[in-house]
């Protein structure tokens, strides 16, 4: 994935999680974080459980993410600003650049600066009397509230992650995205988006019901390759189609049922769709050349003759105390071998879902 993949999946994954967006730039995004999401990535499950006992309104993180390290370092030293005659500002002996013409020195006695103000004129935080909102958003915080006193967080600091391809971060929105999107239920969007019935029909709509698996198959040996196949079977007439899930993507689908919508009746149970979509598989993944296999097959002989060669030389020379360990070696190199080179095809469930579509339209 590039960067920009990754951020558009990152922004999918807020977007799905109703997560505040508070800035977004071209290299990063600040984010304040859903409660469901808070839970998923913070990993404060003793915050959470103290606010689910106690009902009080919880309090998110906020998290700057970014997607281009390098981009935004650089964007960050543009913008830092550049001293009046575009050179440094020089120090003291003591590292402490001097202070502008007019400025009385550190220590020094000068005119007593009016009540409420702070130096350089700058005006106090409103309501605070020269205390951040911050501090006072600390002091009515759920510690503060419950137990008298609250830590004064530091004042803006928002955590910094990055998230690049194989970053931590990327590889647990990853796995959140997967563990929670592991099954759905939509329903096709009829063409008339009021949900009343077309032009000319006085019937409601018949949908039909698809049950879609998408299957991840591996051949393996000291090589891999991988394919993805999206079948689906109509669980009222058994009828099977690959390729389900493309198909799907030009379609608009909802969560929720469309008004005069009659679902047709399912004569198959999820097991039993479950069981046949397996059998075609099965079947499809037979019909494939496996000629990659056989010589996978050669390879691994050729591997374990060498093994054999090797370590039946040592163990006809070894002395009795260290033929043990010799054959415990051997064994485990054997199964190196057989692990590394035996031709083998395994599948798995990325995900799945049941699709309510047109009858006439499939």
């Amino acid at each position: 994935m590039n960067t920009a993949q990754v951020e558009r999946f990152v922004m999918r994954f807020l977007e799905a999680y109703n997560c505040r967006i508070i800035e977004k730039t071209k290299h990063a995004v600040i984010v304040n974080l859903s409660p469901e999401a808070d839970k998923e990535l913070t990993g404060r499950s003793y915050y959470w459980s103290f606010v689910e006992r106690t009902g009080v309104e919880p309090e998110t993180m906020t998290y700057r993410f970014v997607f281009d390290p390098e981009g935004d370092a650089a964007a960050a030293a543009a913008a830092r600003p550049v001293p009046a005659g575009g050179g440094t500002v020089p120090a003291d002996s003591s590292g402490t650049p001097p202070s502008p013409p007019g400025t009385p020195a550190a220590g020094a006695a000068g005119p007593a600066a009016p009540a409420g103000t702070v130096p350089g004129g700058a005006a106090p935080a409103a309501g605070s009397g020269g205390s951040p909102p911050e501090a006072i958003r600390s002091a009515d915080s759920i510690l503060g509230r419950y137990f008298g006193t609250a830590p004064t967080p530091p004042v803006g600091r928002v955590p910094r992650d990055e998230v690049t391809f194989g970053s931590r971060r990327l590889q647990q929105l990853f796995a959140t995205a997967l563990n929670k999107g592991r099954f759905t239920r939509l329903f096709e969007v009829p063409p008339q988006a009021s949900g009343s019935p077309l032009p000319g029909r006085s019937a409601p709509l018949t949908y039909c019901s698809w049950m879609n698996v998408n299957y991840k198959v591996e051949y393996a040996c000291d090589m891999k390759r991988s394919e993805v196949h999206s079948l689906a079977i109509q669980m009222t007439t058994g009828e099977i189609r690959e390729e389900f899930h493309p198909s799907m993507l030009t379609r608009k689908l909802a969560p929720k049922l469309p008004a005069n919508i009659h679902l047709l009746g399912d004569n198959l149970t999820l097991s039993r769709a479950a069981s046949i979509l397996e059998d075609y598989l099965e079947q499809k993944i037979r019909r494939t050349d496996h000629r990659w296999a056989d010589r996978a097959n050669q390879v691994l002989a050729e591997e374990h003759q060498l093994v054999r060669l090797y370590y039946e030389g040592m163990l006809s020379a070894a002395e009795p105390e260290a033929r043990e360990e010799l054959e415990i070696r051997y064994a485990a190199r054997q199964a190196e071998v057989d692990w590394q080179y035996r031709p083998r095809v395994h599948v798995s469930v990325i995900n799945c879902g049941l699709f309510h579509l047109r009858a006439e339209e499939r």
